[in-house]
């Protein structure tokens, strides 16, 4: 085989900017070929074991069909974890990390945490690991989704205490709470012929799409149950889609949150509400 960027390279070029080639590249030979990354950057020629060519093979054959990397690696990173991910579980965004950034400037010591639609369990398992006198509870509708969060908190050593729940069957029960955060589903139905294929063809529906009729679903429900679920003063945290950030509060007003914030994300965009009961 001629030299691995080179292979890389001239398999995908039509297919992916550069860039993105490059940083794919990067990937694959740290994270599923476990090569050195001086020798990657130095370009040097590097003898693959048969396994490690049949590895390689197979992560070019899969990015061509637009499979996202992480799930042919089987590794996302999220606030300086690694977490285990795989089809049927959404990928972690940078943007939901900087809701758990904000969660941990805000709040510290023995808190009780409730995260709903835990997906990878980037958020709890997170959370878990910088709040170790605190407890984390996790629900997803998804058995798969339990499966792979119940790995990861296993992985990095924390205890989070996970739950198969419907959000929308579920009521307040003896459990408080306080802080309940949430990154539902927010993606309108009529937003898919602007997404790529990498999503739209891998990633789980059900954890990304809303009916374009009632986009804010989920935050409704799940804030009707912070009214009985969260501690007084406790606090409400959402990702949120860009498009109805103001209709996101107004929601929230209507319930009689206080204190409510519309934040931006880095790039600019309203991306979490944070809210108090």
């Amino acid at each position: 085989m001629t030299n691995i960027i080179t292979y890389i390279t001239h398999s995908l070029h039509d297919l992916y900017p550069l860039r993105e080639l490059q940083s794919l590249t990067a990937i694959i030979c740290k994270d599923l070929l476990g090569l050195d990354e001086t020798a990657i950057y130095l370009r040097k020629d590097i003898k693959l074991s048969g396994n490690g060519q049949r590895l390689l093979e197979q992560a070019v054959d899969r990015l061509k069909r637009r499979e996202p990397i992480q799930y042919i690696c089987g590794t996302a990173y999220f606030y300086g974890l690694a977490f285990h991910v795989e089809p049927g579980v959404l990928i972690p965004r940078p943007e939901t990390e900087e809701m758990v950034d904000l969660i941990l400037k805000e709040n510290s010591g023995g808190i009780r945490v409730l995260d709903i639609g835990t997906g990878s369990g980037c958020i709890a398992v997170s959370l878990a690991a910088h709040l170790p006198a605190g407890r984390v509870d996790a629900w997803d509708i998804s058995g798969k989704a339990l499966s792979v969060a119940s790995r990861n908190a296993g992985e990095q050593g924390v205890d989070v205490h996970f739950s198969q729940v419907d959000v929308f069957g579920a009521e307040p029960g003896e459990d408080k709470y306080d802080v309940i955060v949430s990154n539902p589903p927010y993606v309108g139905e009529k937003e898919k012929e602007t997404m790529d294929r990498n999503v739209l063809d891998w990633e789980p529906g059900l954890a990304l799409f809303v009916p374009d009729d009632d986009p804010l679903r989920f935050y409704r429900h799940i804030a009707r149950l912070g009214t009985g679920m969260l501690l007084p003063g406790g606090k409400l945290y959402f990702e949120i889609n860009r498009a109805y950030g103001p209709e996101t509060v107004e929601l929230l007003n209507v319930l009689n949150y206080k204190n409510i914030r519309l934040i931006k994300d880095l790039v600019g965009n309203d991306r979490i509400i944070t809210a108090i009961k």
